[in-house]
């Protein structure tokens, strides 16, 4: 697992957790937030997402995986077919979400100021309160803000 910068571009390579599939991230992510929707709870297991959105272009897989499509909404899972680790969710626009355990993986667990998260989301369904200094919307990115 490394991060490199090249002159135009920074690449990430991240490994799942048997070192079957690598995954290549090329650039910035569209967006990094903290996700509290009932969505991601549901689908990654987690009361919270840390995670970053790639476009599709700028992720490459290289090893065997699989990928699990929710049964009712528009979202897939894709994971490496011999451990299980998830690599990369895509949500309902079509991004990469990849979590950021795998991120501060490739930077000797320490995630860059640059790939951490910006911002909540889908504040209002949370299941936990945070106590931080990121935007909080309570919806997507483009709602409303929630204010104590």
């Amino acid at each position: 697992m490394t991060a490199q910068n090249t002159p135009n571009n920074t690449t990430i390579t991240v490994a799942c957790q048997c070192g079957s599939v690598s995954m290549s991230l090329t650039g910035e992510p569209a967006a990094r937030a903290l996700c509290h929707c009932n969505a991601c709870r549901d689908f990654y297991g987690s009361p919270v997402l840390a995670a970053t959105a790639w476009p599709p272009s700028q992720i490459s897989i290289t090893g065997a995986t699989r990928t699990f499509s929710h049964p009712s909404r528009k979202m897939t899972r894709r994971f490496c077919a011999e451990c299980g680790e998830t690599l990369h969710g895509t949500n309902r626009l079509a991004m990469c979400v990849v979590p950021n355990a795998l991120l501060a993986r490739a930077h000797d667990a320490r995630l860059p100021v640059s790939l951490q998260p910006a911002m909540h989301l889908f504040y209002r369904h949370r299941v936990l309160d945070v106590r931080d200094d990121l935007p909080k919307y309570l919806d997507g990115w483009d709602g409303p803000l929630y204010t104590e």
